[in-house]
C-alpha cells in the first residue's frame, strides 16, 4: 500500500523538510587542538546531553565520544549527584582519549539554560519517557539538531506535534531506533520487501516482559533532587525510590513500569520492533486500521504498566500484526512462501530485560532465521529495492547534522512507530475493536479512544513553555 500523506503532509514533503537549513557556519572554539586531536574544535560538533542515566552513560555519551569529530561539552540531570557522576565521567574519556588532564565539560540542572549556550549544536535526549517530546521541542525551537531517545513520545498527541515542530524547525532529529543500524534488521526488511517469502500476509513481535511490584511506601526526596520538575507534565505525586530511579546505582528505574511516565515495554522495546516491523512492510508513514486486544495488569504493588498480553492489528493491505510477550523476542515475517525470523543478537545495555531471548547458536551469532536457509543467502540484484544503509545510528546521526540529509530515522517514522504502540496499549486498556484512520490520527466513533490520544499537561511544563 501506498500511504501518501499523514496529517495533510505527504511523504515526499515530508523528506524535503527534513533536509532543513544548510550547515551553521563554524562552531565555537572551546580548548585548543593540540589537547582534542587531528579534528579542529571550530569544525567538530559540540554535543549537550539531557538526561544522564542509565541509557545516556551506557548507550548515547559513547555513541558521541568514541568519535573525533563531535564532542560532548555538557551534562544536563535534575540531580546534582549524577550531573557530576557525569561530568566525572565524561571528562575522565577525553583524559584518557587525549593522554592530558581534561576538564571541558560544563554541568546544567536545567535543559533551558544547556540549550540557551549557543556553542552547543546538538543534544542527546535520554530522559524518562515523559519528557521526550517537551525537550525535543525546546531543543529544535533553540535551533539544536537532537538524537532522542525512543519511545518519541507519551502520547499520539503529543507525538503529532513533535513531528510537526520539528519538520518546520528544519532540524535534524534521529530517533534512538538503532535496529535500523543492525545489519540483520536491514537484512530482513531487504528480504520480505523484495518478495523471497512471497506476499507479506502476517508479523508477529515478541517483546521482553516486566514484573508486578514496587515498594509504595513514601520516601522524603533525596537531597539535591529537583523531583517536582522530574514529574513534569504529569500529575504531582509523593516520591518514593520505585516510581523513579536507583540513588546508589544506574540499575533499570522503575519509572519504566509506571504507567505515569510510559506505557511499558508495548512501547518500551515495542517502538524498536514495530519500527523494524515497519521497514519490511513498507508502512512507515502509515498505521494499522484495525487494533483489539487484550493484557493483565498488576493488582498489587507500585508498578501498573501491563504484563502478558496479546493484541492484533490489521492494516489497509490486509497485513496482519500481533505483537505478545508470548512470542521470542524479535520479529517474524510471515509470507506465502515462507517465514523470515529477525532478533538482537546483544542487549543495549545490562541491565535490558531478556526474557523470552532466542537461544540458538544460529540467532546468537546472526540474528536470523528462516524456514528455509537458502532464502538468507539471497543476492538482492541492482533493480531491486536497496534500503538506507548505516552502520551506528549515532554517527549517522553526525553524518546528517553536517550533510543535512534525512537520517535513517527521522522524526515521522519514530512518530509512526511509537503511535502504533501506544494504538495497541489503548486496545489493551479498551478491550475491545477499535478502528483507526491513520491519515486523521483518529478512531472512527468512539470518543473514549479518542479521548485516549492525549493527556493534560501539567503546567508549567507543557508545549508552550517548551
Amino acid at each position: 500500500m501506498k500511504h501518501k500523506k499523514q496529517n495533510g503532509i505527504s511523504r515526499r514533503n515530508f523528506l524535503k523538510t527534513s533536509l532543513g537549513a544548510a550547515v551553521a557556519a563554524g562552531f565555537p572554539t572551546i580548548v585548543p587542538s593540540s589537547v582534542l586531536g587531528q579534528m579542529a574544535p571550530s569544525k567538530r560538533i559540540n554535543v549537550g546531553a539531557i538526561g544522564v542515566g542509565r541509557i545516556s552513560r551506557g548507550h548515547d555519551m559513547p555513541g558521541i565520544w568514541k568519535y573525533d569529530d563531535a564532542r560532548v561539552i555538557a551534562v544536563c540531570d535534575l540531580s546534582d549527584d549524577r550531573i557530576e557522576q557525569a561530568k566525572t565521567l565524561v571528562n575522565s574519556v577525553y583524559s584518557k582519549q587525549t593522554g592530558k588532564s581534561y576538564n571541558g565539560v560544563t554541568g546544567y540542572r536545567n535543559y533551558h539554560d544547556l540549550l540557551a549556550n549557543k556553542d552547543i549544536d546538538a543534544v542527546l535526549v535520554s530522559t524518562p519517557d515523559h519528557w521526550h517530546a517537551l525537550i525535543a521541542v525546546a531543543a529544535v525551537r533553540a535551533g539544536k539538531d537532537v538524537y532522542l531517545q525512543k519511545p518519541a513520545s507519551l502520547t499520539i498527541a503529543e507525538g503529532r506535534y513533535l513531528s510537526d515542530a520539528v519538520q518546520a524547525s528544519g532540524r535534524i532529529l534521529q530517533i534512538g531506533s538503532q535496529q535500523r543500524s543492525t545489519v540483520q534488521f536491514r537484512r530482513a526488511a531487504e528480504l520480505v520487501r523484495n518478495g523471497r517469502i512471497g506476499d507479506l500476509k502476517h508479523v508477529e513481535i515478541g517483546l521482553p516482559g516486566d514484573p508486578a511490584g514496587g515498594d509504595p511506601t513514601p520516601m522524603p526526596v533525596p537531597a539535591g533532587f529537583n523531583y517536582e520538575m522530574w514529574l513534569g507534565s504529569t500529575p504531582d505525586v509523593y516520591y518514593t525510590v520505585d516510581r523513579v530511579m536507583p540513588t546508589k546505582d544506574f540499575s533499570r528505574p522503575g519509572w519504566l513500569r509506571c504507567e505515569q511516565f510510559g506505557a511499558g515495554m508495548i512501547t518500551g522495546w515495542g517502538a524498536h520492533h514495530v519500527d523494524s516491523a515497519y521497514w519490511g512492510m513498507n508502512t512507515e508513514y502509515t498505521g494499522p486500521i484495525e487494533i483489539w486486544g487484550s493484557a493483565t495488569f498488576p493488582t498489587h504493588g507500585l508498578w501498573d504498566v501491563h504484563g502478558d498480553f496479546l493484541t492484533h492489528a490489521r492494516y489497509a493491505n490486509g497485513v496482519t500484526m500481533d505483537i505478545s510477550g508470548a512470542f521470542p523476542n524479535g520479529i517474524k515475517f510471515y509470507g506465502t512462501k515462507g517465514w523470515i525470523f529477525v532478533t538482537r543478537t546483544e542487549n543495549v545495555t545490562a541491565s535490558d530485560p531478556g526474557s523470552n531471548a532466542p537461544t540458538s547458536a544460529r540467532l546468537k551469532a546472526t540474528g536470523l532465521d528462516a524456514s528455509d536457509l537458502s532464502i538468507l543467502d539471497s543476492v538482492i540484484g541492482p533493480d531491486e529495492v536497496h534500503l538506507y544503509v548505516s552502520n551506528d545510528q549515532h554517527r549517522n546521526w553526525l553524518d546528517s547534522i553536517r550533510s543535512r540529509q534525512i537520517p535513517i530515522s527521522p522524526v515521522e517514522m519514530g512518530h509512526r512507530a511509537c503511535s502504533t504502540c501506544l494504538l495497541h496499549h489503548i486496545a489493551m486498556k479498551t478491550n475491545r475493536r477499535l478502528s483507526w484512520d491513520p491519515q486523521q490520527e483518529r478512531f472512527h466513533n468512539d470518543d473514549d479512544a479518542n479521548a485516549r490520544l492525549s493527556r493534560p499537561q501539567r503546567e508549567p511544563y507543557t508545549f508552550a513553555h517548551a
